[in-house]
């Protein structure tokens, strides 16, 4: 799914403060909704539908990147547009939340969301190979159209708010998928009620999912997150405290991003990587296999150990117990 840095993703409008939801055992327990209440079947799936798509936490270093869809039959365009869906920040917090439950409990509206966690985003991001920002968000959305046309949907217009080359797009998705007509444009949300019922499903999403990450935190990793973007002092002051010298940052955090390359460089041990073998053997071009030189045991001539009975995290990794770094 796309190649964006810290610093292009900090563009994004600043998020609510995510802390207002507190950690501890004295905090209410925050439960993820359902990410999707696409039915089997509804009678409508066979009229003529529409399909629109709106993404949140793209942006910030910390979460879930969500992309949601809403679907409704094309009849029922001139009554969502009387719902008040909106762009989803423009929106209250518990403006959200009452436009989100309506949208679940409505009978002619379904929608459809994709949680890509912050590993998944930093490991498509600095794989072998490198998956851009932008191609993981155009993967997610054809995802979630392949979807909702494998549910039975008859879908003959999709709405989808985008950044970069929207023609670009456009003729990607319209070879994906010919015979739906696609509009492609930026701010989608702010012009097509679907976008917005999207955009407001993605947000919700977003949100709690963070919270539940973050209640799910050691007690000795709590406390204030900030916004969740990489420029905002409380979030940066929250990574530099909870970045481990060999492990790195908790599950929650996008370590691909500009932001936490660099404590990672500062803070953490310098490890050699095995170098890739040119075959598949692992024989080929006679080049030696390098080793994870920061955590190798002292030469001797006892030999090192074979891990074998270790945890299989050490041994994939082929990491060996040393004395001190």
């Amino acid at each position: 799914m796309a190649t964006a840095t810290a610093g292009a993703a900090a563009a994004d409008c600043p998020a609510e403060d995510v802390n207002q939801q507190q950690t501890g055992s004295s905090a209410a327990s925050v439960v993820l909704p359902p990410t999707r209440n696409l039915a089997p079947t509804r009678e409508w799936y066979s009229e003529p539908c529409m399909l629109g798509v709106d993404e949140a936490g793209r942006g910030p270093v910390l979460g879930a990147m969500v992309y949601a869809c809403a679907v409704a039959p094309l009849s029922y365009k001139e009554t969502l547009a009387t719902q008040a869906y909106a762009d989803s920040k423009t929106l209250s917090e518990a403006e959200r939340s009452r436009l989100f439950k309506a949208l679940a409990a409505d009978p002619s509206c379904v929608y459809v969301a994709d949680l890509l966690s912050a590993q998944f985003i930093s490991g498509q991001m600095l794989g072998r190979a490198r998956v851009s920002l932008n191609a993981v968000a155009e993967q997610s959305t054809m995802g979630l159209i392949q979807d909702v046309l494998d549910a039975g949907v008859q879908l003959k217009e999709v709405f989808i708010d985008t950044v970069g080359d929207p023609d670009r797009y456009r003729a990607k998705l319209e070879r994906a998928f010919p015979g739906i007509a696609f509009t492609v444009c930026p701010k989608a949300d702010a012009l097509y009620p679907i976008v917005s019922a999207a955009s407001i499903a993605a947000k919700v999403l977003r949100d709690t999912s963070l919270q539940v990450e973050q209640q799910q935190l050691p007690a000795k990793q709590a406390g204030s997150l900030g916004n969740g973007y990489p420029s905002d002092p409380v979030t940066q002051a929250w990574l530099a405290g909870h970045c481990d010298a060999v492990w790195g940052f908790p599950p929650l955090v996008r370590f691909s991003w500009e932001t936490c390359s660099r404590i990672l460089e500062e803070r953490c041990v310098k490890v050699t990587w095995p170098a890739d073998s040119s075959s598949a053997g692992g024989g080929g071009g006679g080049n030696a296999q390098q080793t994870l030189a920061c955590f190798r045991q002292p030469t001797d001539n006892s030999g090192e150990s074979s891990g074998m009975g270790r945890h299989p995290h050490f041994r994939l990794r082929r990491l060996q117990r040393v004395a001190a770094f």
